[in-house]
This record gives structure tokens, sequence and C-alpha cells, in this order.
């Protein structure tokens, strides 16, 4: 809904066609010529002779009143003909809000392109030293650097993007662009174990053709793909160049924010209003999920130059086959709205501003700010663990790497299921605050295990990892109820805005408190030294994570902001009409 102010999309027999609100004159105009698009919203009536349609017509739209009385009748639509002002005919056409099941094949292909992106970032993260090994004076934490500032770069660009070009669009570019950036990272995948003369035979004339290319860029550009700067070992393994491999990992960075910012976006446009929440929290923390694969499967795969070919030529594939699926599935929106409070944002005929003007408009909204900090909280303690996840670990008793592995890959996935459990709540009952709240309590309780030992009874294993995974379920959470609580709050704010402003602000703070943190880490505070059983040292870092989630609790109480798109669906009421002069609209 991004790109125009309303659309009313309908498959004709040779294209689609996709309709703005303002331009709603054109389709009565031409409703003969397609009338299976014109049905969706209006009907054709009979004109005078005397006179022309456009002359004759004026469009009538009849819906729950834009102010806030409650009304119990849905948008409806009239298009009457009428000489010399008097009408002829009186159509009513109920509009009620309706959800389809492509609304699942729209989530499932937004979360598999997450995990993918936050794979490719964090893809060399489990075997730093065998990445080193292979691109020497290279680091794996410096690649992960160049994503992110990419990321927050590209953040600023998501909103004004989508609003010209439109959800669909946006997607399966931002899909083509990742796959792209995955081919300069791996060069073409070794398809020999396809089977097949063909396959093979293809490969080696694409190989060709690209050798023959690199012949005859200028030097600027050649030099990113020189492999004379790759050691022997890399060389024999297929491994490209160290500057092609940060460009495709700049061209992924930027691929990004489309995946992380449109959440609510695709929720509102596609989902039913008890539904929001988790379909948000799904696409959101299913990136969790692509750190958690990056651990697992590069852990196990990336460990010599083979390897890490090898890998990364497998995460170019599945970005393939992502990007074909999602251009051939992905749709722009529903054929009409899924709630009311997406039938009124069509009657209102919202328009987008550029994105620094929704910044401001987003930050004069009253309540805006404080969901923000919800969420900057969440995702700067998320990403702070998974970031010193090794040092947690062994500090409580976890030492073989296999074990750190799936107590991080636990850690991430528990933030998926805690969005969609405690979101499906949230769906239900709109108790954003209430439940944010108690989201924060339990963080801070699960926090102090990660970096309390008690002298007298030492390292638990058991009860770290029972913690670690506490957190996830406590923490994770708050990230998806709170964007859409900030959409709430601000609507009909542009929901892309929205989570940009805090995609920006979460990884901003976040990288600023990463060096604090591993300072902090090196910080131990001995409490009831004189108290042999309660003798017991806390880790710096975690008193950092502990007086975050506090001062976010108590901030947060202060909320009492409406809740302006949940009352916009809950509306009943006297019908009010929107009257739409075709002619002036078609001039």
């Amino acid at each position: 809904m991004k790109n125009q102010n309303v659309s009313l999309k309908q498959l004709s027999s040779c294209k689609r066609r996709t309709l703005s609100f303002v331009s709603i004159g054109f389709l009565v105009a031409n409703a003969a010529s397609f009338p299976a698009a014109a049905s969706a919203f209006v009907h054709p009536i009979a004109t005078s002779s005397k006179a022309s349609a456009m002359q004759q017509q004026r469009f009538i739209i009849n819906t729950f009143p834009l102010k806030k009385e409650p009304t119990k009748h849905l948008l409806q639509t009239k298009l009457m003909s009428s000489t010399n002002g008097s009408d002829e005919s009186n159509n009513n056409y109920p509009l009620e809000p309706k959800t389809y099941s492509q609304r699942w094949v729209q989530l499932a292909y937004l979360s598999i392109l997450a995990l993918l992106s936050d794979w490719i970032c964090f893809s060399v993260a489990a075997s730093p030293d065998s990445f080193e090994h292979a691109y020497p004076g290279a680091s794996a934490a410096n690649l992960i650097d160049i994503f992110l500032f990419t990321n927050v770069a590209s953040c600023f660009f998501v909103t004004d993007v989508v609003t010209k070009f439109g959800l669909g669009k946006s997607i399966k570019g931002a899909a083509a662009l990742m796959s792209l950036g995955c081919l300069m990272r791996s060069g073409i995948p070794d398809l020999s174990w396809l089977g097949g003369s063909e396959i093979v035979h293809a490969a080696d004339i694409v190989q060709s053709v690209s050798q023959e290319v690199i012949e005859v860029l200028p030097d600027g550009i050649s030099d990113l793909v020189d492999t004379s700067t790759l050691t022997e070992a890399s060389r024999v393994a297929g491994l490209e160049p160290y500057g092609l491999l940060v460009l495709g990992t700049i061209f992924v960075g930027f691929a990004q924010p489309y995946f992380q910012c449109t959440p609510p976006m695709l929720s509102a446009t596609w989902f039913a209003s008890n539904e929001r929440a988790t379909a948000t929290a799904t696409a959101l923390n299913f990136n969790q999920i692509g750190i958690a694969v990056a651990f697992l499967v590069g852990g196990s795969m990336a460990n010599n130059e083979v390897g890490i070919h090898s890998y990364f030529g497998l995460i170019t594939l599945l970005c393939a086959v992502t990007t074909i699926g999602t251009v051939l599935q992905f749709q722009e929106k529903p054929p009409s709205p899924p709630s009311k409070s997406e039938i009124e944002k069509l009657v209102r005929g919202e328009k987008e501003p550029p994105f620094l003007e929704s910044v401001k408009k987003l930050f004069s909204t009253k309540g805006f700010s404080i969901p923000l900090a919800a969420f900057i909280c969440s995702i700067s303690i998320t990403n702070i663990v998974g970031t010193f996840i090794d040092e947690v670990m062994e500090r409580g008793g976890v030492t073989d790497q296999l074990g750190i592995d799936l107590a991080g890959a636990g850690f991430e996935l528990a933030i998926l299921v805690g969005g969609i459990v405690i979101g499906g709540y949230v769906d239900k009952t709109k108790q954003y605050k209430p439940v944010t709240l108690a989201c924060l309590l339990a963080t801070m309780f699960f926090v102090i295990p990660l970096g309390l030992t008690d002298h007298m009874i030492g390292n638990e294993p058991v009860l770290l990892v029972a913690a670690l995974l506490g957190l996830g379920l406590a923490c994770g959470p708050i990230q998806p109820i709170n964007a859409e609580l900030a959409v709430d709050v601000t609507y009909p704010s542009d929901e892309t805005a929205v989570e940009s402003v805090q995609q920006v602000g979460g990884n901003l703070v976040s990288a600023l408190m990463v060096p604090v943190a591993e300072w902090a880490l090196n910080q131990d505070y001995e409490f009831f030294k004189q108290i042999r059983p309660l003798d017991s040292d806390i880790r710096g870092d975690v008193l950092l994570l502990f007086t975050i989630a506090a001062v976010t609790l108590v901030y947060f109480t202060t909320f009492d902001a409406p809740l302006m798109r949940t009352e916009a669906d809950d509306e009943e009421g006297d019908d009010d009409s929107v009257v739409v002069d075709v002619a002036a609209a078609a001039s």
C-alpha cells in the first residue's frame, strides 16, 4: 500500500491491473472494457445517451465514519448515474474485511529472505579462524561490521523505494540484489553434485564467459576480481578475491532492510487485525534463525578453504531458488483489504510522505518514542548476548564448541517461538503495555544467571542454558510487539517508515553498546563477601544488560497513548459518505 494511496487489484485474462483510489474515475469510465476489474469494488450501470459518462457519473463511498464515533456498517460503494444532478440508480455493494490464503505465501517468502540475509551476515562468525586463514589480514568481525553499516544506510531509502515501486517489486528487487551479492561472494557454484553432463557443461561455459568478461573490465573493477591477492590454498579451492567478497557483502547488506523493515506493512496489508502481531513476529524474528543456521552449518562446513567455498556456494544456490520463487509468487497486495483500519486508509486516500518527513511526524506523535525505546532495548540485549555467546557459555561451564553452537541456536529459536506465542496472545487481547512490562521484568530476571557465579555452588551449566532460553522467550517478543504498537499509535502512518526508524535506532545503539559490553565483560563485582552461602560475583556486561532492561521498564510504565489503529478496527456506528466526482478525478 506504500506506492499508491489505495490499490484495487484484479487479474484479467491477459495481465494484472493495479489501480489507485485517486484513479478510480479511470476505472469507472473504462469499466466496460474490463468488467472483472471494475466489479471488485464498483458496478457499471447504464448512463443517459444525452451526456457523456464522465459528465453524468459520481462515485460515492459509504463507510464507517472517519471520526471516532462507532459504526456497524461496512464499506459500501455506489456508482450513481445522474443527469442535471439527479440520480437515476442506486446500487450498494458491501466490502467486508477479508483475508486470503496467499498471505501465508507472502509471509513465508519474507521470512525466508530475512533468514537468508542474516545467515549471510553471520556466515563466517562460527569459524573466524578458518576465514582469516583463507583471507590473511581480513577479519570475520570486520566483514560483519561492513554488512551492518550498509544495512543502517539502506534503512534510510527503504520507505521511499517501497512507496514509489510498491512492496512486491521492492521485495523482488531486493531478493535479486541479495542473490547477486551471494554470487559475487561464492563465484559460480559447483553444480557437479546435481549430476548430468549438461549441467556441468553449462557451468563450464558460464565460467569461461566470466573469465572473458573479466579480461575486458576497467582496471579499477578488475582489481576486485584479481585472484593474485589470494593465497595458493584459497586460489586452488576456488575462493573469490576479498574485494569481490566485500562488494557482495555490501549488496546483501543493502538488500536486507527490505526484509526487516517491511513486516509491519505486510501484516497490515495482508493479515486480519487479530493476526498482525503474530505475522510481524514471525517475519521479524526469522532472521534469528538465520544466525542459528550460520553457527550450525557454518561451524561444520567452513573449516578450511575448500569448505568455505562449498559453504558459500550452498548459500548462493538457496538464495537463487528463493529469489526465483519470490519473483513468481510474491504479490503486491490482496484484492481487498483484510481489516477495517485498512479499509479506512483506503477511504482516506492516505499518501505516504518522504521518509524524513515521516520521521518528523512520527517523533511528534504521542507514544511513539516509548515502543521505540522498548524495541531498541530488546534488539540491543539479544545482539550483545549473541555476540558474546562463547564467553557467556564458557564462563558457565559449557566449553565444547558443539555445545556452544547448540546453546546459541537454542537462544535464537527461543526468540522466534516467544515472538509467535506471545505475539499471538497480543493479537487477541491488544494488551501491548502489560505484556511488554511482563517481558521486560522477565528479561531482568533471566539475564542475571548469565553472569552470576555463586562461589559455594560453582558453575551450573543447566541453569545457564535454562536462563539463556528463558531470556530468548522473554526478550525476543518485545521487538515485534512494539513494532506493532508503534504502528498502532501512529496510525495511519507509513508502517515501513516506523520499522525503518526502529531498525536504525536498534542497530546504531547495538553498535555503540557492543564495545561497552566487551569492556564490561572483563569486570567482576563481588557481593556478600562476609556471608559464605551468598558470596558471589557478577560480570559487568550482565549488570549493563540488567540496567538497560530496568531503565526501559520504568520508562515504559509512562505509556498512555491511544491505540488509533485498534480503534479504527473496532469502530461501529452510522454511515458517512465520501464523494468523489468522477470527471474531476479523471481530469
